[in-house]
């Protein structure tokens, strides 16, 4: 709908429906009337009044989904281009993530919420793990409900024991009523790493979700960090189910995938982080081996990209480099890709639904399903045509310049490739504001040798977390 109210209808374009079938339509229409997809057909009547939308030339797709984003980190944009895993560790949970004020979260969440809907991506997990007060979680609420888009809070805090926040009284207040006041818009998750401590004292956090209904979402199999007595403890323990999201699970063994696979939980692969930043190899190759769902994320802005157009082609690159590195080593060649463009598409739309519990009215574009469609159209691009593989074309073509509109909820948010009624001087001068405050702190030597650390200040070997001294020697030879 408009802002009047008025139906909406996207005329005439390549429609990627991500039904079960994975129905392609070419010169096709889409329907919306108030926040749900009427119809999805060739040459559709629609109600007087309806505004139209040419969508000639383009593709319409559903809005992309997101499981795993920090996006109290964009305020830092780009800032660890050059970071590893342990860098990024360091200064984040050992040093300077301390240093973040509620105004400093909502900044970066407001500017991430903005670009994500920007980019297409219409549905996002905030991996909110800055949290240190309530103050900080407010403030990452506030900014979320100020930008039309689909969010999920997924509740963290990286200064403190998962046990420990999640006993608070405060903490458990401010859930239960996001969790009374939760929509369509907002959900709620709870985001806590498990160590693989035998005592396993994260426990007290899964039952506190358990109570309260919400899905726990985890870094898991994370070289030097998670490994694969975090996934067996809370297996055992029975916390296990189809709501559960592992981020990245690049470094377990086939016991845990069988564990996931076994409960039904899915996998959120982070590619560009996970090539670059050496949580692991990224695993789609083993996940398909063991038939466990996939979704896309982009991790963090202080690295990568906030779109998951990057996430699909990286993705792609690589599986099929795998591929093809397994196949010479025995001498052999790869004729055939066995992922191809149409599944990571998938994974950035239906996949994030279906991880999110949503699948029944998020993903795909469907009768009665939510409206929230993305139209990749750019007259200005001579990238944009022609269009031959659709999937091919959105996985290794498209790019954010490329979203022309979307709808959330029914809802115009982006049209004519901009942004509807986003102060984006407002989001200027918030994350302005952040690293003045952050570089007034850390003072302007330390600030610059936070980009380019050669080595990290801070001994961090198996243990990233500062609430707990357990670690093995499991990655560094003992």
């Amino acid at each position: 709908m408009t802002e009047s109210g008025r139906p909406v209808v996207l005329r005439g374009g390549l429609v990627l429906t991500m039904d079960d079938a994975h129905t392609v339509l070419p010169d096709a229409d889409v329907l919306v009337v108030g926040d749900r997809i009427e119809e999805v057909g060739a040459s559709l009547a629609v109600p007087e009044g309806t505004e139209e939308i040419d969508a000639r030339g383009g593709v319409v797709m559903p809005g992309m989904i997101d499981t795993h984003r920090h996006m109290w980190q964009t305020a830092m944009r780009g800032y660890g281009a050059d970071w590893t895993l342990t860098q990024y560790f360091v200064w984040y949970y050992l040093e300077s993530g301390k240093h973040f004020r509620p105004q400093d979260v909502r900044a970066g969440n407001l500017l991430a919420a903005l670009e994500a809907v920007d980019a297409g991506v219409t549905t996002c997990v905030d991996w909110s793990h800055g949290l240190q007060t309530l103050d900080h979680a407010e403030a990452a609420v506030d900014a979320l409900r100020a930008v039309p888009g689909r969010f999920v809070l997924a509740y963290g805090n990286i200064q403190q024991g998962p046990w420990e926040w999640s006993a608070s009284p405060d903490f458990q207040a401010f859930a239960k009523r996001l969790i009374d006041a939760r929509d369509d818009m907002l959900g709620f998750q709870m985001a806590f790493d498990v160590t693989g401590d035998p005592e396993f004292p994260e426990k007290k956090a899964y039952e506190v979700a358990r109570e309260l209904g919400v899905a726990v979402t985890t870094h898991a199999g994370v070289w030097g960090a998670t490994n694969d007595d975090g996934i067996r403890l809370a297996h055992e323990a029975g916390f296990l189910d189809e709501s559960s999201i592992f981020v990245h699970a690049a470094t377990l063994s086939a016991d845990s995938y069988h564990r996931i696979a076994a409960t039904g939980g899915s996998v959120s692969m982070a590619t560009e982080s996970e090539q670059s930043a050496g949580q692991g190899y990224p695993p789609s190759w083993v996940l398909r081996t063991h038939g466990i769902p996939v979704s896309l994320s982009m991790d963090t802005s202080v690295w990568w990209s906030g779109d998951l157009f990057s996430a699909m082609r990286t993705t792609l690159g690589a599986d099929r480099a795998r591929e093809h590195m397994d196949a010479h080593a025995k001498g052999d060649t790869v004729t055939a890709h066995r992922l191809r463009a149409e599944h990571v598409v998938d994974w950035a739309t239906r996949g994030g639904a279906k991880a999110l519990g949503r699948d029944h009215e998020l993903g795909s574009l469907e009768r009665g399903k939510k409206a929230d469609v993305v139209l990749l159209r750019n007259d200005a691009s001579p990238v944009s045509f022609p269009i031959l593989h659709p999937y091919g074309h959105v996985a290794f073509q498209a790019q954010r310049g490329d979203v022309h509109t979307v709808l959330v909820d029914g809802r115009i948010v982006k049209r004519d490739g901009r942004l509807v009624d986003a102060d984006l001087a407002a989001a200027r001068a918030a994350v302005e504001d952040t690293v003045d405050h952050l570089r007034a702190t850390l003072g302007e030597e330390a600030w610059r040798q936070g980009m380019h650390p050669e080595v990290p200040a801070t001994a961090l070997l198996d243990n990233p977390y500062t609430y707990t001294t357990y670690g093995t020697a499991a990655t560094h030879g003992g």
